[in-house]
């Protein structure tokens, strides 16, 4: 089993890195096509602006073989801005479209908000996504570490797994079938994002 951390010059790559690592878990920050393909399970991490993300993404051409790897049904997943990138398009600093792996966009917080949303909050699970196997042995309501000034806001009400209340209740844990994403650092939250992690790699 061989996780791929996507190298696309962007994001905290070697923290999440050593997250998994540190878990006994053999996961490889890569720039490497042939070593994506190969991989079992993708990771997509993200921080700053949408638009920036996604251009630098497909400079390497790194959609195409995120495309890819979810029609084989490799899981993925998408850590803070990786989340808001699986979406069909970020409204951050103008409209920029996104991997399209789920339906929906990615918006501000309200101007009355004081963002970014930085600190610990809860998850709420949502459409029985407590019984997924990324969630074993983390209960509802447990604290993760945040940071974004954006969120998801799914077309599809049955993706979204998980929901968090700041200024409104907002959708930070999304997926469907092999694509999974959440709004939150898992390699800063402690415990509980070790344990999520380590799930994905044994899903």
């Amino acid at each position: 089993m061989k996780i791929a951390i996507i190298d696309y010059d962007i994001g905290n790559l070697r923290s999440v890195e050593k997250a998994f690592t540190s878990q006994g878990l053999p996961a490889e920050v890569t720039k490497d096509e042939q070593v994506i393909r190969a991989a079992d399970k993708l990771v997509l991490l993200g921080v700053g602006a949408f638009g920036y993300a996604m251009e630098s993404l497909r400079k390497y051409g790194f959609d195409k073989l995120i495309h890819e790897a979810a029609a084989a049904g490799k899981p993925i997943i998408g850590l803070c801005v990786g989340l808001q990138m699986l979406f069909d398009e970020g409204h951050e600093f103008g409209v920029h479209q996104g991997l399209g792996l789920l339906p929906g966009k990615v918006i501000k917080f309200a101007d009355d908000v004081r963002v970014p949303h930085v600190g610990w909050n809860q998850i709420s699970y949502r459409n029985g996504s407590s019984q997924h196997p990324i969630f074993c042995g983390l209960p509802d309501e447990s604290f993760y570490y945040f940071v974004h000034s954006y969120y998801c806001e799914p077309a599809d009400a049955a993706c979204v797994m998980g929901e968090t209340d700041y200024s409104l209740r907002y959708a930070s844990i999304c997926g469907r079938s092999n694509v999974i994403g959440v709004q939150f650092h898992p390699e800063k939250s402690q415990e509980t994002g070790l344990r999520l992690l380590k799930n994905f790699a044994e899903m």
